[in-house]
């Protein structure tokens, strides 16, 4: 356990002032200050009336309130931080104020205070470059609601000393959070791994493949997110998402894997930022999202005669489920009027003519999301609207969410999967932070229910590689390409978590 030290905070925003409870319930003295006037008072009065909410409901004890109360300060100027240790800095998210901010700073601090900024999307090298101290300045990147998100990034600048690093790291996990550490990269890490939800999610859309209620659903209910793709763009605000999503192109020298999407641009100038414009991908009334009325499912035809495809992981439940809808399961595809297959990373099209079958009476169900939560059927190109109708009623006779989609080299939630994993293996691969920091960020900074690389495994990273290479083949779009990082654990029937042999 670190020794409580002086901690200042300059910004008392949201960000500012959940940071200002969050040390100052971890028993460190703290002082906030702000350049507008009367802002660093009410932040800290906020703070206490959170607290004192705490108390009333039992959660805090009435004398504990008492001497967080104590520990807390308001600065009045900027010298009232003179003998903190650390100042975290929460400001506007703009470089040059920064700058200034960490100059004016270090002439009022000791030689030996740490200087933290909080950004989001800024490098820390940058902001360390306009200071005479740069081995004391890092990032402590924290996310909203501060309290209650229980992992922090600490940056480590090109010029940042292991110490600083050290001290951050400790202070953070001292007050109850996950402290991960993370190379000054764009998007640092969790902004980094989480790219490939929105990114290939808007690729599904761009394509036709579904729309984006179909996308939000087959990964929530199908995968376990938390929400989807197009729920969190609007709840984020797709003006904010995009000028991230664009930063992060840049930043990597336009690498493929975060290829922005066209799709975006027109909806940011029309307006539709999602849930505060009242509309975005959804429509929203009164704050609450209005979800579109799903398709009906068609009714189920007589006497029909089914194929499964033998090796697939649900062949099993599919002809129990036809069997148990009164319909006929054929033992050869010839004599089938629905043939049902289940690829991994190839589309429905693709499948079919390699596997000999009528392509008008194809369809296939996607073996990656729990046959007993959600069934994503999707059509060849060729599929029959009257096959496409039978399928749609036989997946749904048993009362299970079905979501129809249109022919894609590995659906929907194989696609994504394949692409967040992907983007974890290449972090692991760069050593931009640990398996273990890589892992513990995703599940405490996004909430997916697995960090990327175990549910890489889950999967199975051949499965993943397949998928991926299915992709590239299918599109010759080099976002597909697959990290090093994987290719070497699949080749050698390795865990995707195993870490490098140092070196």
């Amino acid at each position: 356990m670190t020794d409580k030290i002086s901690i200042g905070v300059v910004g008392a925003g949201a960000m500012g002032r959940g940071i200002v409870q969050l040390f100052a319930q971890a028993g460190h003295p703290v002082r906030c200050f702000d350049a507008q006037p009367g802002a660093a008072a009410k932040a800290v009065e906020f703070v206490l009336g959170m607290l004192q909410r705490n108390v009333e409901k039992g959660r805090l004890a009435a004398n504990e309130y008492e001497h967080i109360r104590a520990r807390l300060a308001v600065a009045e100027e900027l010298a009232g931080l003179a003998g903190c240790q650390v100042v975290i800095e929460a400001i506007v998210e703009d470089l040059g104020a920064k700058r200034a901010l960490f100059g004016q700073l270090e002439s009022v601090l000791g030689e030996s205070a740490v200087l933290a900024t909080n950004t989001s999307s800024l490098i820390v090298s940058d902001i360390a470059a306009g200071c005479s101290r740069p081995g004391r300045v890092a990032g402590l990147h924290f996310f909203n609601p501060v309290p209650l998100m229980k992992v922090a990034e600490v940056i480590a600048a090109v010029r940042t000393s292991p110490e600083t690093v050290r001290l951050l790291k400790s202070i953070t996990e001292g007050a109850g959070h996950r402290a991960v550490v993370t190379a000054d990269q764009p998007g640092f890490l969790v902004n980094h791994v989480g790219r490939g939800l929105y990114t290939e999610g808007l690729r599904v859309v761009e394509e036709q493949v579904a729309s984006p209620a179909d996308v939000d659903d087959i990964l929530r209910e199908g995968m376990g997110f938390r929400m989807g793709p197009f729920e969190l763009l609007d709840l984020t605000g797709l003006d904010v998402s995009s000028r991230v999503m664009t930063s992060i192109y840049e930043q990597f020298q336009h690498e493929p894997r975060f290829r922005p999407s066209s799709l975006v641009a027109p909806r940011v100038a029309a307006g539709l930022f999602g849930r505060k414009s009242g509309e975005g991908w959804y429509r929203y009334e009164k704050g609450e999202l209005v979800k579109p009325v799903p398709r009906g499912a068609p009714a189920l035809p007589a006497g029909l005669k089914v194929w499964t495809e033998p090796e697939g992981p649900a062949a099993s439940a599919l002809r129990t489920l036809a069997a148990n809808a009164g319909l006929m399961v054929v033992e050869r595809a010839a004599d089938a009027d629905l043939v049902i297959i289940q690829p991994w990373g190839m589309d429905a099209t693709t499948s079919a003519l390699s596997l000999k079958l009528d392509p008008s009476k194809t369809v296939a169900v996607d073996p990656m999301t729990p046959f007993e939560l959600r069934r994503t059927l999707m059509l060849t190109a060729a599929t029959s609207s009257q096959v496409r109708d039978a399928a749609h009623a036989l997946l749904t006779s048993d009362g299970v969410a079905v979501t129809v989609i249109n022919d894609s080299a590995g659906f929907v939630a194989q696609r994504v999967m394949a692409t967040i994993v992907n983007i974890a293996a290449n972090i692991a691969q760069r050593g931009i932070a640990s398996v273990a920091d890589l892992e513990d960020s995703v599940k405490l900074g996004l909430g997916y229910p697995h960090g990327p690389l175990a549910w890489g495994d889950r999967i199975g990273g051949a499965r993943i590689l397949a998928i991926l290479k299915a992709q590239q083949q299918a599109t010759g779009d080099p976002r597909y390409r697959a990290s090093p990082w994987l290719l070497r654990r699949v080749a050698l029937g390795l865990s995707l978590t195993t870490p490098e042999v140092t070196r």
